[in-house]
């Protein structure tokens, strides 16, 4: 048993509306590429994090259709080509793909991760390489978060660097909930996650029993209820993009306790002198330490 990959190069306006077409035809999965990646045409497609382009496409896309070995892939490239109005069969290339045990393949690209001085987020798969350091087992998953993001790598370095021992954190935008891990790890006394979406939360709390950790996450408008905001904490820490932070400077500099921490990441460098001055009428933060490109903000409040 084997697969089929048909390769058809297109133009930019044509690129979705064909792979919709193939679908409806009958590949089994479709993807939009590049076709000039790896040359000095090749363009970015995603700029500035959070902005998705109106189309998924290139000037120049490549479609790949994925297919079964046996499927007549003449009759199917020709078919949908018919279906969203193309005079001409666009001219392509097969290549085959052979049946491979896609789980320990898959598994094999996500190795420990070996994050500040002491801490190792081990995917469940493999042995801890240090069974003393602070270990987080954690699987790659839908929600953001296994520390092989700078934004992620340098928020989790703060904490080891101010380990918030016997002091409450939130972790607002908590992803897969690896922070509020890491804090309660370090000795936090109690620690609260957030974020918007209903499977992050899910995935957080999968994490945080996986790894024996107590800690409470929940949606906004359930915390907001539970924590008014007059509830402060020692540490809080947002890891998500410049400009939701910037709007939710007011509250989530509310949210620190006199003597606290503030800690932001998920900004470009470019971006740290327009974030920090959104806070600047809360809570004054400076670039704490940057990575590729990325920076962590911090500062703390007066006692």
């Amino acid at each position: 048993m084997g697969w089929i990959e048909i390769v058809i190069e297109v133009a930019r306006e044509h690129a979705e509306s064909l792979s919709d077409a193939l679908m409806e035809t009958g590949a089994l999965s479709v993807s939009v590429e590049d076709a000039d990646e790896g040359t000095d045409a090749e363009k970015p497609l995603f700029g500035e994090p959070g902005m998705e382009p109106d189309e998924a496409a290139w000037d120049r896309s490549r479609v790949v259709a994925l297919a079964d070995v046996d499927i007549d892939h003449a009759a199917l490239v020709a078919e949908a080509a018919a279906s969203i109005g193309l005079t001409a069969t666009p001219s392509y290339t097969t290549r085959s793909v052979e049946e491979q045990d896609w789980v320990r393949l898959t598994q094999s690209q996500f190795a420990p991760i070996h994050i500040g001085k002491n801490i190792w987020v081990v995917p469940s798969w493999h042995d801890a390489p240090d069974a003393n350091a602070l270990v987080l087992e954690l699987d790659p998953g839908l929600a953001f978060g296994t520390g092989s993001h700078p934004t992620t790598r340098l928020c989790m370095e703060w904490l080891e660097a101010h380990a918030p021992q016997g002091l409450s954190v939130l972790d607002y935008g908590c992803g897969s909930g690896i922070l509020a891990m890491v804090a309660k790890k370090l000795g936090a006394a109690k620690v609260i996650g957030v974020d918007i979406d209903p499977q992050a939360i899910e995935s957080a709390g999968f994490n945080a029993e996986r790894n024996h950790c107590e800690i409470e996450y929940a949606l906004p408008e359930p915390f907001s209820v539970a924590y008014p905001e007059s509830e402060k904490f020692n540490v809080v820490v947002a890891n998500i993009l410049s400009s939701p932070l910037k709007l939710m400077a007011p509250m989530l500099a509310g949210r620190v306790a006199p003597g606290g921490a503030l800690i932001l990441s998920g900004v470009l460098a470019r971006q740290a002198e327009e974030v920090a001055a959104a806070y600047a009428p809360f809570i004054q933060l400076s670039v704490w330490a940057e990575h590729e490109g990325w920076v962590a903000l911090a500062g703390h409040l007066p006692a």
